[in-house]
């Protein structure tokens, strides 16, 4: 399509749509994600999301395990930056299936991991945010403080990444003697990392002006595709499984919900986003100082099943990851390999609204946007 202009000088200059491809090697679009940009210029007309990149079959490899528990670690590598989040979704629809009620203290447990792996993840989504705006020193603040969060999961199941955790009746390891004084000492310390994140990037005047109006994705439209997490909250939508369809312990925890409330720009801009993720890391360290201070003794495999054998039918277990509502519809056939497994991937769905919120912005702008959407391309493709 050509676009005739007139300059101030009498001059016609015509101009026409062009597509270029940004990645799947470039290192705004976190991952191996393509986008197919239509552009006027540095206008952004439409954009295509090109998937698939990272497929891994996960979802029929799990339904070729010889038993429930195998499928964990397949779970692990979806959202690889969030695994104990993975986890803990899918033991809570492997428990709905198979009708088993878990020990207090793993409950307990679980939620201080899943709080301690959100704050991870959202380290590292403000950290690479700053960075495709142009910001370096708050990443490595970050990831400081990430390796922290890292310390503690090793010294409790020896991995730092993938960890196979979170099982289906309880947990690999019960947490190790040390872990408890490591990790008061660790919320002591983040609640000055987050002070210093807002010094830094977040009330940054530079950082402000690229976020602010920015890839603004209003409320109706956010439900309409089916967003969840911060992108949701992001538009003022207060709705956080944690509280809304609560599950585990965490209706025994006082927390607050975090949601866009148009700051510096227009309610569910990319600012917004970021900074519903600054917000939950503080209210993750809310929950976990709760949950250690009431952590209860007992058994952390009792209810672990000898042989896992569900009766026939089917189950949708859920919870809130980092990028939202994580889901798993599981069909059993009353042998122990599940007969079907389908994932619902919050950053998938994310992602599917990213050419609504684009069109009329300019391509740095895209950048911005991309990263205020937070995806995980091993959960998007799976």
């Amino acid at each position: 399509m050509e676009t005739v202009l007139k300059t101030s000088h009498g001059r016609t200059l015509r101009t026409e749509e062009m597509v270029i491809n940004m990645g799947p090697q470039h290192p705004s679009t976190h991952g191996v994600l393509r986008l197919e940009l239509v552009v006027d210029g540095e206008i952004v007309i439409d954009v295509i999301p090109h998937i698939g990149y990272l497929h891994r079959c996960f979802e029929k490899h799990s339904e070729h395990m010889t038993n429930y528990q195998q499928v964990i670690p397949y779970v692990d590598r979806m959202d690889y930056v969030a695994a104990m989040n993975n986890e803990f979704s899918f033991a809570i629809a492997g428990e709905k299936l198979l009708k088993i009620q878990v020990p207090e203290r793993v409950e307990y447990i679980r939620v201080i991991m899943a709080e301690l792996q959100r704050i991870a993840s959202h380290l590292i989504a403000i950290g690479t945010f700053g960075i495709d705006i142009g910001a370096f020193t708050p990443f490595l603040f970050c990831f400081r403080d990430r390796e922290k969060i890292l310390d503690l999961f090793e010294m409790t199941c020896g991995a730092r990444l993938l960890y196979n955790y979170i099982w289906i009746g309880g947990l690999s390891h019960d947490l190790p003697p040390e872990f408890i004084p490591k990790a008061k000492e660790f919320i002591v310390d983040f609640r000055k990392t987050i002070k210093e994140i807002n010094d830094l990037l977040s009330y940054n005047h530079i950082f402000i002006k690229r976020t602010a109006n920015i890839g603004v994705l209003p409320a109706d439209v956010a439900i309409n595709f089916g967003c969840t997490g911060p992108m949701l909250r992001g538009s003022g939508v207060n709705w956080d499984l944690r509280k809304n369809d609560t599950y585990s312990v965490y209706n025994k925890f006082d927390f607050e919900v975090c949601v866009g409330k148009g700051e510096f720009g227009t309610v569910g801009d990319c600012w917004d986003r970021y900074m519903v993720r600054v917000n939950e890391m503080e209210q993750s360290l809310r929950i976990i100082e709760q949950a250690i201070s009431t952590l209860p003794e007992g058994s952390i495999s009792s209810a672990i099943p000898k042989r896992v054998r569900p009766n026939p039918g089917e189950v949708y277990g859920r919870a809130e990851s980092p990028r939202g509502e994580l889901g798993f519809y599981i069909v059993s056939d009353g042998t122990g390999t599940p007969y079907r497994i389908k994932a619902r991937s919050p950053a998938f769905v994310n992602l599917s609204v990213i050419s609504e919120i684009s069109r009329g912005y300019m391509i740095a702008d895209l950048v911005a946007i991309t990263g205020s959407i937070d995806i995980v391309l091993g959960e998007v493709d799976r």
